[in-house]
């Protein structure tokens, strides 16, 4: 375990939460050797089913399930930008694929490994733990059970077998890489769920003691080191909404009853928790909202369909939600990449131009409220403009709130008064993205960092301050501090990560123009020392751009759609890629990285503050 990584997670934790990681760890120490063994878990009962998810999931898998399967049976597999090696079709699930990295080609740690003795954080060897939970998540089983279901498909039907049995005989509790995380947990369950509500009465009796053997131990380890306190994120809701459908379709099981009764409730609680009364998501992601949402929307349909509903609280909360992804979606369908995304998935959808949070919120809701004009998400801390000016439409996002989501805030960014733009239904300024996780290293510093953000930045020193690729030792406070609408519609904000610092907070107003909008940045406090800062616009990889002295013009295919104007002091820096962490890079997905131009005003701010006018071209 690192050093500074154990320190700066226990400055994050309260005096109940310390003493809860030390009853844990020693609960976790204890149960080496003592737990273990498949033996433990038979549960000799009926298929596991799900009632009614037939019918929730032929909306979602309408289409492309025969090339999906196809591609599978043939050894092929692809996730978060990668493909793993191709296999045989006569040996799909050999035991090391469980803990193969696809990158690195390193395995990581298997059977032989007490779950909670691999130091999966600080592994950079190995590359990337999120690689190899990703197939062992079991996903690919999903359009597989569809194509059985669909058509009977014989080939399709012997590869879930042999994925289950292969898992089975590989990942024995609970050792190994697929035990030590309780969100793996959750995910794997719901797919095994899914293969025999889909196509159970076609498996084998063999198959069907594995996989009650399966869910069992997974209930049992979910419920008996659940995410807490700081951890009480997403990662929460994934293993209560497995225990709820584990419980649901194996009543049989001896504490059946108890998991439906605990997970029942962390669901009703956490669906309030994790999301404002607004709609916004508290971890300040709309992919980890919907990922969340996903969870709460299965466990909810399930529920009705065997007469035992879950709180309206969670009905409530997901139609808003709906409504704040609706809010920031442009024409297209598409979000802007605030926060974290690591292309999670509860349940498999073939790949459309949709967003995953638009493609979730479709499943419950409508388009639910008119696009033009502004709607200020208070208590989520954002503020959306639709707006058309100069014969163009455009969408302008102001995030005002806080970095994330409990104490280490771990799926937020340092992107305090940032904004992004979507000009016509197309992106024009935009946020970067995620990039990578555990393996990133400083791109990981920098993708969440205050420099990567269309914000602005005191000598390139992030506003809130890093303590882990999951953690914040210092987070910003925002504040909205006016919104007008209409015609002149006007946002003002600010916030305080620069003030124990440098003594000031940093203000902006973004205000309607004839032609566009102004963005009027102002340092308010001590002004008695001029603190040099950096004004970042991050542009969308379509977008080229030619500058002329203090003006910079935005082309998108050849021609010109908008026109930057700076303050006449200080210097323009553009960038677009390159070696050092100057910006000019976005993530369009987990893993991946590409250039795109990137907008630096730097120079000493003036008392009166910088105003930059951005004009529309018709």
């Amino acid at each position: 375990m690192s050093f500074p990584w154990m320190l700066n997670r226990l400055r994050s934790m309260s005096t109940a939460e310390i003493v809860h990681r030390v009853r844990e760890r020693v609960r976790k120490s204890w149960a080496r050797g003592s737990l273990e063994g498949w033996e433990r878990y038979q549960s000799p009962g009926p298929i596991p089913r799900l009632p009614g998810l037939a019918d929730h999931l032929q909306p979602v898998h309408s289409t492309g399930l025969a090339q999906e399967s196809q591609r599978l049976l043939a050894g092929e597999y692809q996730a978060l930008g990668v493909a793993w090696p191709k296999r045989p079709r006569d040996a799909l699930f050999p035991d090391d694929l469980w803990r193969l990295d696809p990158v690195s080609g390193g395995l990581w740690p298997g059977p032989n490994v007490y779950c909670f003795d691999i130091a999966y954080r600080h592994e950079r060897r190995l590359g990337d733990i999120k690689y190899v939970w990703e197939i062992n998540r079991l996903q690919f089983l999903q359009p597989l059970a569809l194509q059985v279901r669909a058509n009977g498909d014989p080939e399709a039907l012997a590869a879930i077998e042999a994925a289950i049995h292969g898992w089975y005989g590989a990942n024995p509790p609970f050792r190994g890489i697929g035990w030590n995380s309780g969100i793996e947990l959750g995910l794997r369950a719901i797919s095994l769920l899914v293969v025999t509500s889909l196509c159970g009465e076609r498996l084998s009796n063999s198959t069907i003691a594995l996989v009650r053997a399966m869910l069992h131990a997974h209930a049992f380890w979910m419920d008996r080191y659940p995410s807490r306190y700081s951890s009480a994120n997403n990662h929460l809701i994934a293993e209560a909404a497995g225990e709820f459908l584990v419980a649901l379709a194996m009543p049989d099981l001896p504490f059946a009853a108890r998991l439906e009764a605990k997970s029942r409730k962390v669901l009703e609680e956490e669906a309030e928790k994790q999301f404002h009364l607004d709609g916004v998501p508290a971890e300040q992601s709309p992919t980890y909202g919907a990922f969340s949402a996903e969870f709460l929307w299965l466990c909810a349909r399930t529920a009705e369909s065997v007469g035992r509903p879950l709180s309206s609280v969670i009905q409530v909360r997901l139609a808003k939600f709906a409504e704040f992804i609706d809010r920031i979606s442009d024409a297209a369908g598409r979000v802007p990449a605030i926060g974290d995304d690591d292309e999670g998935r509860v349940l498999w959808r073939r790949p459309t131009k949709l967003s995953y949070p638009v493609a979730v919120c479709r499943a419950f809701a409508d388009s639910i409220v008119p696009r033009l004009g502004l709607r200020t998400f208070a208590e989520g801390g954002y503020t959306v403009v639709r707006d058309q000016r100069a014969g163009r439409t455009m969408g302008l996002i102001l995030d005002h709130g806080p970095v994330g989501y409990l104490a280490i805030a771990a799926h937020g960014h340092a992107d305090a008064l940032a904004l992004v733009v979507d000009l016509d239904g197309e992106p024009l300024i935009i946020d970067p993205g995620t990039y990578l996780y555990h393996s990133g290293g400083a791109w990981r510093d920098w993708f969440r960092g205050t420099r990567a953000h269309n914000t602005l930045n005191i000598k390139g020193e992030n506003q809130s301050s890093i303590a882990g690729p999951f953690n914040w030792r210092t987070k910003a406070q925002c504040s909205l501090d006016d919104v007008r609408g209409g015609k002149h519609w006007l946002i003002r904000a600010s916030h305080d990560g620069y003030r124990k610092r440098y003594g000031v907070d940093h203000e902006r107003i973004v205000s309607a123009t004839d032609k566009g909008f102004l963005v009027h940045d102002r340092l308010l406090g001590n002004q008695k020392q001029a603190w040099p800062v950096e004004l970042v616009f991050q542009l969308d990889p379509q977008i080229e751009i030619e500058c002329a002295g203090v003006a910079v013009k935005l082309s998108r295919r050849g021609t010109t759609v908008a026109e930057m104007k700076f303050p006449e002091i200080g210097q323009i820096a553009v960038t677009r890629g390159g070696t050092g962490f100057d910006g000019g890079w976005v993530s369009p997905g987990f893993g991946h990285k590409q250039p795109a131009w990137r907008i630096g005003w730097h120079g000493v701010m003036p008392e009166s503050g910088l105003p930059t006018r951005v004009e529309f071209r018709s």
